[in-house]
């Protein structure tokens, strides 16, 4: 239970770190604010279309007698509006977050370096990263509704669908809202999908103890808005845990192990040698740097 507790404390951590770096809470606030007055006029439009929808799509009821023809259209009106603003909460995180890669990736890599003075790179062109965050935000989005038209037949089960089916619903909206936010660092750190899903999986309790108190929060688009910016700083910290920098393999991550770039100059062809670098003296321990400790345990670049 202790990781429900800690999950929720990268919620404030990086609701605290956005406070004390105002420029890039302003900064993280433009993605939001884009996607909502886009969500805004998408509905608005279908406030005053929405009748005129139904009626033009429900042409064959044109002659059903009174009250009948009201009934079916309002239900019908009733059940759009219902599900515009079902697809608005599950996809205005994924929207947003692919609205705003460069801010919110910006904003990842200075928490990294605020937190270790090294931000990891994932080492591909900017438009490759972007076509996946896209074709991964998909299928999360996918998966969330796949898992809200169970919810919502179950929600039709006396007793339980009134208690349960909620409680699952936002459980089930917290745990891949976890995954969008915390995708921007791992991503960075050579981690796709199927590995972020069983990560977040092997954490279950820390990922809930983060997403669901966002979930609750970003029913209210203008207040998810307000919390993106420090939720993404704090799934980049909770990233930092689930994945920490000597595990990180890309361009300019730290070596795993911690081992520098001179410790493996003693490898024959190592790409860190040069000149005599690694042609220390055989203590009658193997060879190494003179210092007869041989070459790191584990080391790729290590001959013999």
């Amino acid at each position: 239970m202790r990781d429900l507790g800690v999950g929720f404390g990268y919620v404030m951590k990086g609701q605290r770190w956005v406070g004390t770096h105002g420029r890039w809470f302003g900064f993280g606030l433009l993605p939001g604010l884009v996607t909502l007055v886009l969500y805004g006029a998408v509905l608005l439009g279908l406030l005053h279309g929405g009748t005129d929808l139904v009626a033009w799509s429900t042409g064959f009821a044109d002659d059903w007698s009174s009250p009948w023809l009201g009934l079916f259209r309002g239900f019908l009106l009733a059940l759009l509006w219902i599900l515009a603003l079902f697809l608005s909460v599950i996809t205005f995180t994924a929207v947003t977050l692919l609205v705003g890669q460069p801010f919110y990736e910006s904003l990842s890599e200075q928490v990294d370096r605020s937190e270790s003075g090294h931000a990891p790179e994932s080492g591909r062109p900017f438009w490759t990263d972007l076509w996946i965050s896209a074709r991964d935000s998909l299928r999360i989005v996918i998966r969330v509704g796949l898992y809200g038209v169970l919810l919502f037949a179950a929600g039709f089960i006396p007793v339980v669908g009134q208690t349960v089916v909620p409680v699952l619903g936002f459980c089930v909206t917290g745990y891949f809202l976890t995954e969008e936010l915390a995708a921007i660092a791992l991503q960075r750190r050579g981690v796709d999908l199927k590995e972020r899903l069983r990560l977040l999986r092997g954490r279950r309790l820390l990922t809930l103890g983060f997403g669901v108190p966002l979930a609750g929060a970003f029913l209210i688009p203008f207040v998810a808005v307000l919390l993106m910016p420090g939720a993404v700083a704090g799934a980049t910290m909770m990233a930092r845990e689930l994945v920490p920098d000597e595990e990180v393999r890309g361009p300019g991550a730290p070596v795993p192990g911690g081992n520098p770039p001179e410790a493996l100059g003693s490898a024959p062809g190592s790409p860190y040698a040069s000149g005599d670098h690694g042609k220390g003296h055989d203590h009658g321990h193997g060879r190494g740097h003179g210092s007869g400790h041989g070459p790191v345990a584990g080391n790729p670049y290590a001959g013999g």
